[in-house]
Protein backbone atom coordinates (compact mmCIF):
# COMPACT_ATOMS: atom_id res chain seq x y z
CA UNK A 1 0.00 0.00 0.00
CA UNK A 2 1.00 3.17 -0.74
CA UNK A 3 0.81 6.57 1.41
CA UNK A 4 -1.41 9.51 0.78
CA UNK A 5 1.14 11.69 -0.16
CA UNK A 6 2.67 9.43 -2.24
CA UNK A 7 -0.48 9.93 -4.24
CA UNK A 8 -0.87 13.25 -3.70
CA UNK A 9 2.37 14.96 -5.00
CA UNK A 10 1.02 18.55 -4.46
CA UNK A 11 0.46 17.32 -1.08
CA UNK A 12 -3.07 19.12 -1.22
CA UNK A 13 -5.27 17.03 0.83
CA UNK A 14 -2.63 17.18 3.80
CA UNK A 15 -2.03 21.14 3.64
CA UNK A 16 -5.70 22.41 2.08
CA UNK A 17 -5.20 26.32 2.73
CA UNK A 18 -7.74 27.66 4.93
CA UNK A 19 -9.98 25.77 7.76
CA UNK A 20 -9.26 22.37 8.75
CA UNK A 21 -10.60 19.65 6.51
CA UNK A 22 -14.17 19.12 8.67
CA UNK A 23 -14.87 22.90 8.95
CA UNK A 24 -14.45 23.23 4.82
CA UNK A 25 -16.74 20.77 4.17
CA UNK A 26 -19.24 21.85 6.37
CA UNK A 27 -18.54 25.74 5.00
CA UNK A 28 -18.93 24.32 1.49
CA UNK A 29 -22.30 22.34 2.72
CA UNK A 30 -23.58 25.63 4.41
CA UNK A 31 -22.38 28.03 1.28
CA UNK A 32 -24.66 25.94 -1.21
CA UNK A 33 -27.60 25.75 1.03
CA UNK A 34 -27.54 29.71 1.24
CA UNK A 35 -27.33 29.81 -2.85
CA UNK A 36 -30.13 27.61 -3.07
CA UNK A 37 -32.29 29.96 -0.60
CA UNK A 38 -30.82 33.05 -2.48
CA UNK A 39 -31.74 31.52 -6.17
CA UNK A 40 -35.44 31.17 -4.83
CA UNK A 41 -35.03 34.71 -3.41
CA UNK A 42 -34.10 35.59 -7.13
CA UNK A 43 -37.86 33.99 -8.61
CA UNK A 44 -39.57 36.16 -6.05
CA UNK A 45 -37.96 39.45 -7.41
CA UNK A 46 -38.39 38.17 -10.78
CA UNK A 47 -42.14 38.13 -10.49
CA UNK A 48 -42.81 41.28 -8.64
CA UNK A 49 -45.30 43.18 -11.12
CA UNK A 50 -43.38 45.90 -13.66
CA UNK A 51 -39.77 44.78 -12.84
CA UNK A 52 -39.99 46.12 -9.27
CA UNK A 53 -37.96 43.54 -8.19
CA UNK A 54 -35.14 43.82 -11.01
CA UNK A 55 -32.72 46.16 -8.92
CA UNK A 56 -32.77 43.21 -5.84
CA UNK A 57 -32.39 40.38 -8.65
CA UNK A 58 -29.58 41.72 -9.91
CA UNK A 59 -27.66 42.14 -7.03
CA UNK A 60 -28.78 38.61 -5.72
CA UNK A 61 -27.67 37.14 -8.92
CA UNK A 62 -24.50 38.86 -8.82
CA UNK A 63 -23.42 37.37 -5.45
CA UNK A 64 -25.07 33.73 -6.47
CA UNK A 65 -22.56 33.89 -9.08
CA UNK A 66 -19.48 35.28 -7.06
CA UNK A 67 -20.13 32.62 -4.66
CA UNK A 68 -20.63 29.85 -6.60
CA UNK A 69 -17.16 31.04 -8.39
CA UNK A 70 -15.51 31.03 -4.62
CA UNK A 71 -16.83 27.25 -4.87
CA UNK A 72 -15.20 26.40 -7.96
CA UNK A 73 -11.89 28.07 -7.29
CA UNK A 74 -11.76 26.56 -3.76
CA UNK A 75 -11.24 30.05 -2.21
CA UNK A 76 -11.83 29.22 1.10
CA UNK A 77 -11.91 32.85 2.71
CA UNK A 78 -14.16 34.33 -0.27
CA UNK A 79 -16.56 31.32 0.23
CA UNK A 80 -16.55 32.39 3.95
CA UNK A 81 -16.90 36.14 2.68
CA UNK A 82 -20.18 34.68 0.24
CA UNK A 83 -21.39 32.87 2.65
CA UNK A 84 -22.33 35.39 4.98
CA UNK A 85 -23.39 37.65 2.85
CA UNK A 86 -25.78 35.63 1.64
CA UNK A 87 -26.86 34.30 5.24
CA UNK A 88 -27.96 38.25 5.02
CA UNK A 89 -30.34 38.33 2.16
CA UNK A 90 -33.95 38.04 2.08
Amino acid sequence: MTSTSTNDPLDFLNNSPGLPGGQQADLIQKLLYEIIRVKELITYYDSIPNGAGQLGSSILNELVTEAYNSLVNYDTVLMKKYYDLLLNCD
